[in-house]
């Protein structure tokens, strides 16, 4: 028997004895372990399974005991939240309920108008605010792509950044931005990706020299700040005030939270608690966009190696942030695969690593004192889940998509000179 990992295009052919289920957990963390050598330059030869206390995998249910769990399930979680059984989190974990996503609140210093989004959903089109002429915001956030790329990792300009795209689904509701939370405003977050060498490479004047050659645009600007004149962190303020309109809240979870008991299915219902219960998840990915907003490490820095990523460390210079990345939210997460900072996830595999309570670095003799040597999160920890209970998950958050919805892109104005303002 071989098990198929999930976790890159690798397969793991482990030899079994007897395809028992309860075998299962320890082939899973066997493989994990195996792929995560196989991942990216120099591998992670020191990687070991999470913990040495196997947890046994429960034992699976009958056809009709599945049934009768669903059945009082539905019961339970179609009332009050908060009347719903109480999630297992650890002592001093701070958690909020999941449910509907709250109304947006836009900034006081960037207030929402019809003018801001109409110009910013322009601006977020163009490619001609690029440095090159070629790139724009929806070059890495495709509408039809859950507001990612799909990539394993960003790739303007033909090269890669080394870090997955986040969604900018839901956006409005994060107060950190990056994957290392470098950005405090999505204003910020759009400055850098507008000026940043690695992305559209603009500067200030050259996008306000864009705006500034073209009536179309002078038009949709001065309907977004009348009687201002062109700059810069109006630019920003349009794209980052279009964003946070980029609002989900409409998949099947949604719409068995607003009373639709039969929206989800008994599989899901099944998820749904296990997602609360059993599989822990609650620790990170809690409250309305099943995120909280924190960084976690999660034995994925890479610590070390040549493709080693630092996260939130590299912006906080704290030892203890070395190898920790911002939770991401679960919303729609089936439509923004690949999954991690990295990119290099399926749904399948990140599932399995997180029932063999993901990995660990091993510390070699080398990095003995090293005081920066990442430290897993402690709230990692094997789960014992079944397979039922594996596909139950995938099944829920499955029912957290959003509805596709095909978006046309906005008839950009013309530019005076020929229309090409790219800097050369």
């Amino acid at each position: 028997m071989t098990v198929e990992c999930g976790l890159v295009s690798n397969r793991c052919s482990l030899p079994q004895a007897r395809p028992a289920i309860s075998t299962c957990a320890a082939v899973v963390t066997a493989c994990i372990v195996a792929t995560l050598v196989l991942v990216g330059a120099g591998g992670l030869a020191n990687a070991q399974p999470a913990s040495t206390d196997k947890k046994p995998t429960r034992p699976e249910r009958t056809a009709a005991e599945r049934a009768d769990a669903a059945r009082q399930l539905r019961e339970v979680y179609r009332g009050d939240p908060a009347n719903w059984p109480a999630p297992h989190v650890d002592p001093g974990v701070e958690w909020k309920e999941i449910g509907l996503l709250p109304p947006v609140v836009h900034p006081e210093s960037n207030p929402l108008s019809q003018g801001k989004v109409t110009l910013g959903k322009a601006l977020f089109h163009d490619a001609r605010l690029s440095a090159s002429g070629k790139i724009a915001c929806v070059s890495c956030h495709e509408p039809n792509l859950g507001w990612a790329d799909g990539r394993v990792v960003s790739q303007p300009h033909a090269r890669a950044l080394g870090r997955n795209t986040p969604t900018i689904r839901n956006v409005a509701y994060q107060s950190l931005l990056f994957w290392d939370g470098r950005a405090s405003t999505l204003e910020q977050q759009v400055e850098e990706a507008i000026t940043d060498s690695a992305e559209m490479a603009a500067s200030d004047d050259h996008v306000v020299n864009v705006l500034s050659e073209s009536p179309g645009y002078r038009k949709l600007y001065a309907d977004a700040f009348p009687g201002r004149p062109i700059e810069f962190a109006q630019v920003l303020e349009a794209v980052a005030c279009f964003e946070r309109t980029v609002v989900g809240g409409r998949s099947r979870f949604d719409d068995f939270m607003r009373g639709n008991a039969a929206a989800l299915s008994d599989e899901e219902l099944l998820g749904l608690d296990l997602f609360r219960r059993d599989a822990r998840c609650m620790h990170c990915h809690h409250g309305p966009i099943f995120s909280d907003g924190r960084f976690h490490d999660l034995g994925l820095s890479f610590y070390g190696r040549s493709n080693a990523d630092s996260g939130r460390y590299g912006v906080t210079g704290v030892a203890a942030d070395n190898g920790r990345f911002r939770t991401p939210s679960l919303r729609d997460v089936t439509r923004t695969r690949p999954l991690m900072h990295n990119g290099m996830f399926g749904l399948t595999g990140v599932l399995n690593m997180y029932n063999a309570g993901m990995v660990t670095l091993k510390r070699p003799a080398s990095q003995e004192d090293d005081p920066v040597f990442p430290v897993k999160s402690p709230l990692l920890k094997p789960l014992g889940l079944n397979r039922q209970d594996l596909a139950d998950l995938a099944a829920f958050l499955g029912a957290l998509r959003e509805p596709r919805h095909r978006e046309r892109p906005p008839a950009l104005p013309e530019i005076d000179g020929a229309g090409d303002t790219a800097e050369r």
